[in-house]
């Protein structure tokens, strides 16, 4: 009994809470990786949704699905850092989100690898005939991406005399001039013989491109090939197929990288588009 120290004794109830309490800022410590995650790809959509408003220019209201993402990020942000909200869910509801979102995820980018394995399409010479599909022309001439498939299609028919092309595209209500009118006025101020064009002036889409452009030549015997952007490449002939072109090939022609992210997001729900309504 003698040298033994007394020992001080904590109440039941006050060790406790001395024991919850140490749990809780031990808890408090930890930062929820999802909520950062989230964070973090809110605030690049919603600087890539300003950059395009601000630096790009463009052609329809799209690029706002960046800043629908940008919100839809940050929510989901918040609820992640919420640890106690998120505790308070049942189970099976953040089984079952987890697992769509992971199915939403590999869905996205299986299509998005579909699309991407077209970028660099090629195409024989020789052709018969050749289909530019149109794309927005503003007062000052044909849009950038306009321009990288005339340019693409120029270098081709500089190199195959006998083929000749067809411009495909119609007057949208923010164009002072048809798309095929601007395309053929830019291939004949290039050097290619007015001859050699065709115009198609009433489509108003990817499909109507090639539906109207399809009744100028056979498409069933008579070569062809598709000018497009590398990532429409894929869509354009799924759609092609589907309508019966039985000698078609694809030339991609560059697209601006900055607007990679938007071209493939929009793709993505071109393809789901055509595919619901049967055009591919």
């Amino acid at each position: 009994m003698f040298g033994k120290k007394k020992e001080h004794l904590i109440p039941m109830k006050e060790s406790k809470r001395i024991i919850r309490l140490e749990e809780r800022g031990h808890r408090k410590s930890r930062v929820s990786v999802g909520g950062l995650l989230f964070a973090v790809l809110g605030v690049m959509c919603a600087a890539y949704c300003m950059f395009i408003a601000l630096f790009m220019g463009y052609g329809s209201y799209f690029f706002l699905i960046w800043g629908v993402l940008a919100v839809v990020c940050l929510v989901l942000s918040v609820i992640l850092f919420h640890k106690e909200f998120v505790k308070k869910l049942p189970r099976w509801l953040k089984v079952s989100s987890l697992v769509c979102f992971a199915a939403g995820i590999l869905f996205f980018g299986t299509i998005e690898g579909t699309i991407m394995s077209r970028f660099d399409a090629q195409a024989n010479p020789g052709a018969d005939y050749m289909i530019i599909l149109g794309a927005q022309w503003k007062p000052q001439g044909p849009s950038y991406v306009l321009q990288k498939r005339l340019d693409t299609a120029i270098e081709y028919l500089q190199e195959n005399l006998d083929t000749q092309v067809i411009v495909s595209g119609g007057q949208g209500s923010n164009e002072p001039i048809s798309e095929a009118q601007g395309m053929s006025e830019y291939l004949i101020k290039s050097g290619i013989s007015e001859e050699r064009i065709i115009m198609e002036d009433k489509s108003t889409s990817t499909y109507e491109n090639l539906s109207f452009s399809g009744e100028l030549f056979d498409k069933s015997n008579q070569r062809v090939v598709l000018i497009t952007s590398n990532f429409h490449v894929y869509r354009v002939e799924q759609i092609a197929k589907k309508q019966g072109y039985a000698q078609a090939e694809s030339l991609a022609a560059p697209s601006h990288p900055a607007m990679v992210a938007n071209n493939m997001m929009r793709e993505f729900f071109g393809v789901l588009k055509d595919w619901w309504i049967g055009n591919m």
